[in-house]
């Protein structure tokens, strides 16, 4: 594949309403999505892309540039539903002031009827939960503030 036709499949995304889009041919593969919001800037750093993690938010979410330093935010990998518990009787996987182990499921989100345990990628305290249960959430979405440990 050439890069007229790789500029010309961009314009046509950029000019559709389509969130994401895959095209193959032979053994080349290209997958092109659409961030619906910027990615999230703190002092130049940009989010961690696939991490799930991302540094910091502009000081008018957090307050003080003190606190926007140490904040950090567990976002969305995907796009889906956002389930803060793994049933509705069930108690949610965390809760503000909740310490959290790396590893340890903090929700799930459902993505074409397949439930993803979205997991803490290190040691740290919950300090906001930043959307609803069975809210709509989007790629790279904050979903918890959280500090590290």
């Amino acid at each position: 594949m050439d890069l007229e036709k790789i500029a010309g499949l961009v314009k046509i995304i950029e000019d559709s309403s389509l969130k994401e889009f895959t095209y193959k041919e032979g053994d080349m593969k290209i997958t092109m999505s659409k961030r619906e919001h910027p990615p999230i800037v703190t002092a130049g750093i940009p989010a961690v892309p696939g991490s799930g993690v991302a540094q910091g938010t502009p000081a008018a979410v957090t307050g003080t540039a003190a606190e926007e330093e140490e904040s950090l935010f567990i976002t969305s990998p995907i796009v889906g539903t956002f389930y803060s518990a793994a049933a509705p009787d069930v108690p949610a996987f965390v809760r503000v002031g909740d310490r959290v182990k790396e590893g340890q499921t903090v929700c799930i989100l459902e993505a074409m009827k397949l439930m993803n345990e979205i997991q803490c990628e290190y040691d740290c305290e919950i300090e906001a939960v930043l959307v609803s249960n069975e809210q709509k959430v989007e790629y790279g979405q904050p979903l918890f503030r959280v500090k590290r440990i």
